[in-house]
């Protein structure tokens, strides 16, 4: 997987990570935000009725009077009430959306309606509005009382849907996805633009640049940079510049060593081969190491192939040696025409690896014996 495909999947994998954090948060934020606005509205509202319904509790405790009625009527199309109940200080029914429940006492009444929560009952004790979570419904039960020089006069109970608050979460959270895709989009166009331009690129140059070095060419050319890559392209120039003294050193060991062995091939053979005999030595590639004759003019000394010297078509020698790569430190003996002359001809493979195979190839005279 290329590193642009890997830098892709980790910036998405972290920014949705990050977005599902910041969702869990932002959720409970507003999830807290707008209930809590929720229940303070409703209970600004009652408040703002409170000195009607007190004037109406004091001067009727049995009855409810017109302008106590028409403020539940008012309360009851709010669409976040689900249901209200208010009580009198004898703790009756003074108003509930079913007549029939008007004027029974709360004994009679929480028989009949288990009240949700004990929103009721904690007001009272607290004389403050109490709100209470409805256990696994989304609604809220909210007390209110009201007190006259610390005696409760009267309560209100509310049953308030939460429908509203959660279309403003949904809202609100639809918002914060589409807000936070757009900043991740945002956020990672320019680090995508920095990446590509100051690591892929470069990445790219100095790929092309390692791949431009051969073992005739050492020089790795990449721009000098004074960041991370330029650090290794400058560890690859030293690792280029280290192969290129071994690589030389190597070739010098060679050469001198070939020429070593020319050297030595030169004094052992002018010792034991007649003048009248001529002798070739070659490598492992056919090279021809050592003869003591004449080259052809124009040859290069150093690049001489057998070949060069027998013709190709002097199919009895090369089969000569043929047998004798076969049948290693083992002599082989044959006739053939050399320098348009025939020979005897005797051919030696000795060697054990393919680095230091050498080929002795011996042409005398017929009328003359030699041993080898």
């Amino acid at each position: 997987m290329r590193l642009t495909m890997k830098w892709l999947l980790w910036f998405i994998g972290i920014g949705v990570y990050v977005m599902f954090l910041g969702g869990v948060f932002y959720y409970n934020l507003f999830k807290w935000t707008f209930d809590e606005k929720l229940k303070q509205d409703v209970i600004e509202a009652v408040k703002i009725y409170a000195p009607t319904m007190r004037n109406g509790l004091l001067n009727s405790v049995d009855a409810i009077s017109f302008e106590e009625y028409d403020i539940m009527m008012s309360l009851a199309k709010d669409e976040r009430i689900a249901s209200m109940l208010y009580l009198s200080r004898k703790g009756r029914v003074r108003w509930h959306k079913e007549a029939r429940f008007m004027g029974m006492p709360w004994e009679d009444f929480r028989a009949q309606v288990p009240p949700p929560t004990d929103a009721i009952s904690q007001a009272y004790l607290s004389k403050l509005p109490k709100v209470r979570q409805v256990k696994g419904e989304p609604f809220y039960e909210i007390a209110i009382p009201f007190s006259v020089r610390g005696e409760i006069i009267g309560i209100m109970d509310l049953l308030v849907s939460r429908a509203g608050a959660e279309v403003l979460i949904g809202s609100a959270m639809r918002k914060y996805v589409f807000g936070a895709v757009g900043v991740l989009f945002l956020l990672g166009l320019p680090l995508y633009f920095f990446f590509h331009h100051y690591v892929i690129s470069p990445m790219d140059v100095l790929r092309e640049s390692v791949e431009g070095v051969s073992l005739k060419n050492f020089d790795l050319r990449f721009p000098a940079r004074s960041d991370e890559l330029g650090e290794l392209a400058g560890a690859v120039t030293r690792l280029m510049a280290r192969m290129k003294v071994e690589i030389e050193g190597i070739s010098n060991r060679d050469r001198t060593y070939k020429e070593a062995e020319q050297r030595w091939w030169r004094s052992l053979l002018n010792i034991i081969v007649p003048a009248t005999n001529y002798v070739i030595v070659v490598d492992e590639n056919n090279s021809i190491l050592y003869a003591n004759f004449e080259l052809g003019a124009g040859m290069d000394a150093k690049n001489i192939h057998l070949l060069d010297v027998v013709d190709s078509q002097q199919q009895t020698l090369l089969r000569l040696v043929g047998q004798a790569f076969e049948t290693p430190d083992r002599m082989v003996e044959g006739e053939t025409v050399f320098k348009n002359q025939s020979f005897n001809v005797k051919v030696l493979h000795v060697g054990q690896t393919a680095e230091t195979n050498r080929t002795l190839i011996l042409f005398y005279p017929k009328q003359q014996s030699v041993g080898m």
